[in-house]
Formats: structure tokens, sequence, C-alpha cells
């Protein structure tokens, strides 16, 4: 068990070393130290406030609201370039995280997420 555990930590420190960790972190000071960026993200987030009143008293649809706060979001986006570089590097971190998990589950449990159950989409399992 402790040797699990062991490699575990080691693995956390493999991640933590990553390159895709390094430019997020890198990418969140950078727009921590925006002031233009911190405005918008003050405007998107009272923007989501605003939806989530109006949904709850009706005034505006659930589909209409996930609508107007993606819309909102993609607004604030394109108006920063530094919270369009911490938002792909968060996407290239969460990619890593989500493959690393998807290895250990296929190690765990046997099977690959990514299989079909078709062997004539792929090279087959072995």
């Amino acid at each position: 068990m402790n040797e699990v555990l062991d490699k575990t930590r080691e693995l956390g420190v493999l991640i933590q070393a990553s390159e895709q960790m390094k430019n997020m972190k890198n990418a969140e000071i950078l727009q921590a130290n925006d002031d233009k960026a911190q405005e918008l993200m003050k405007e998107y987030n009272l923007t989501r406030l605003n939806l989530a009143r109006d949904m709850q008293a009706g005034k505006i649809s659930r589909e209409d609201a996930v609508k107007k706060n993606n819309e909102a979001f993609d607004d604030i986006v394109e108006r920063s370039d530094t919270i369009k570089k911490y938002i792909a590097a968060k996407k290239e971190f969460d990619s890593l995280v989500n493959q690393v998990n998807q290895i250990l589950n296929f190690y765990i449990t046997g099977q690959d997420p990514n299989c079909t159950h078709d062997c004539s989409t792929c090279g087959g399992c072995h």
C-alpha cells in the first residue's frame, strides 16, 4: 500500500513540474495582475449573477440564461489576450489531467474509456 501512495506522490510531483502546470500557473499570475482582465472578470461574474437571479425569478429560461452566459464569456475572452491565454493554458493542463485519469482508470478497471467495442475502429485491444 505504501508503494502505491509513494508512486501517487511521485505522479503529483511530476504533474506539478509539467510544462502544462507551469504554463497554467504563469497565465494565472498574468491574469491576476492584469487590471483589464480583472475588470472583465468582475463584469462577467456580475452578468452571471444577474442571469441566475433572472432565471430563478422566471424572467428568463434556463436555455436563454446558458446562451447569454456563454456569449458573455466568449466576449470577455475576445476582449483580453491575458484571459484567452489563461483559458488555453487551463485547457492544456486539464487535458493532461484527463489523460492521466484515463490511464489510471484503464489500469484499475481494465476498460479503455475510448473503446467503442467495435474492433474495426482501431487496431484491437491486443
